[in-house]
């Protein structure tokens, strides 16, 4: 088991919990042991006084606060007491031993207590823990002639020691925190980013990212193909659930990859419905040729996949040219979408075509008849359009 499930582990905690948990393991260890060598050396330098006893009771305090969230498995109470006793605990050290010099700045400690109120609450409620550190900086400030009355005569080359020590070994915890802290958010920045790409065109997903209106473009010339898998319900009307669909999850991996390769465009899935566009966001001039390529590679690979019955399977297509509107509608669980007479075409010529062909429209197969080898299939009276004019993609020229 990892450090990062080990502290306060609850298997009910999600990846955020987790790594919340880890790093105020790491700064309230870190902190402790600091309690502990900076109390010897003040036994060493100021005799076992009140001076010594402070980060030593720092360490035991948050120590037992670490060892209470772990048995609870709540880490926000060691949050609280982490914060209260590095902003307050390390004031009264500063203030005991004389002030901001004689002590080395000590108080350099107590910046982390906002630091990580930030990383856990909100802006607004680490604004009050910031505020409160503020508050023993203006005493240490207003006081500081009277805390060094009071104070310890402490040696020159031991005030150096003190602030080379001070500052150096908390800004270490703060970077040590923060580090782990960041890279965590980043990592699950890159996961969002990728979940993101796998819902919308990147150059889509960037606009969305920076947009918070509308967003839909108007395109001349796309490629669109529809594509379904004949008989997939009667199948699915024969196999457990889980087995359905990680059936129709190979197939469509397979769809997908296919898709990247040829550069194009993954719509989205309807049941067993597949569709892909060519030529958006970003236009190409042979996107219809790889469309084609596309859609033949599709028919060979659904045909390997075999049922479990030992029947392959097969797709029935249809592609279509033309203007297209594109854009994300919805807030939430949106989705990236096509509309237009282009759109509508495509589909009907894949409801209207026949198991394992892929049908085509007049205007694919003028533009693509140098290229690819087409069996002309006559007219066809395609439901809300009517008579229609069809061919079927065959091959490669």
């Amino acid at each position: 088991m990892s450090l990062s499930t080990f502290f306060a582990y609850d298997p009910a905690d999600d990846d955020d919990v987790r790594t919340e948990k880890f790093s105020i393991f790491l700064v309230a260890g870190g902190c402790s042991l600091a309690g502990l060598v900076w109390s010897a050396m003040y036994a060493a330098v100021f005799g076992f006084g009140l001076v010594a006893l402070l980060p030593l009771a720092f360490a035991v305090i948050v120590g037992s606060a670490m060892v209470l969230a772990h048995i609870s498995g709540n880490h926000r109470p060691l949050v609280y007491v982490q914060i209260i006793c590095i902003i307050y605990i390390t004031s009264f050290i500063q203030w005991r031993i004389g002030g901001v010099f004689e002590s080395g700045f000590v108080l350099a400690w107590a910046f982390c207590g906002p630091i990580i109120a930030l990383m856990y609450f909100s802006l607004r409620h680490a604004a009050v823990w910031l505020l409160l550190y503020l508050v023993n900086v203006l005493i240490t400030v207003a006081f500081d002639d009277v805390f060094a009355r009071h104070g310890y005569a402490v040696p020159n080359d031991t005030k150096m020691l003190f602030v080379a020590m001070n500052l150096s070994v908390s800004s270490l915890v703060v970077f040590v925190f923060a580090s782990f802290y960041v890279s965590s958010a980043v990592s699950e920045r890159e996961k969002a980013n990728r979940l993101l790409l796998n819902i919308l065109p990147e150059k889509t997903a960037r606009t969305l990212k920076s947009h918070d209106g509308v967003i839909a473009e108007d395109y001349a010339d796309v490629s669109v193909l529809f594509a379904d898998i004949v008989d997939f319900t009667g199948y699915a009307a024969t196999v457990p659930p889980d087995r359905l669909v990680a059936k129709l999850n190979e197939i469509f991996l397979r769809f997908d990859e296919l898709t990247e390769r040829y550069g194009l465009e993954k719509i989205k899935t309807v049941g067993d419905a597949y569709m892909v566009v060519g030529g958006l966001p970003e236009p190409r001039p042979d996107h219809l040729a790889a469309m084609a390529a596309l859609a033949l590679d599709m028919r060979a690979a659904v045909a390997d996949v075999e049922r479990d019955v030992g029947v392959a399977f097969s797709l029935r297509m249809g592609i279509h040219i033309g203007p297209v509107v594109a854009g994300v509608i919805g807030k939430r669980k949106f989705a990236y979408d096509l509309w237009g007479d282009t759109v509508n075409l495509a589909s009907r010529l894949e409801s209207s075509s026949t198991e394992d062909h892929i049908q085509v429209s007049e205007a694919v197969y003028r533009r693509l008849r140098e290229r690819f080898r087409f069996r002309q299939r006559g007219t066809v009276d395609i439901k809300g359009i009517g008579p229609t004019e069809t061919y079927f993609l065959l091959s490669p020229a």
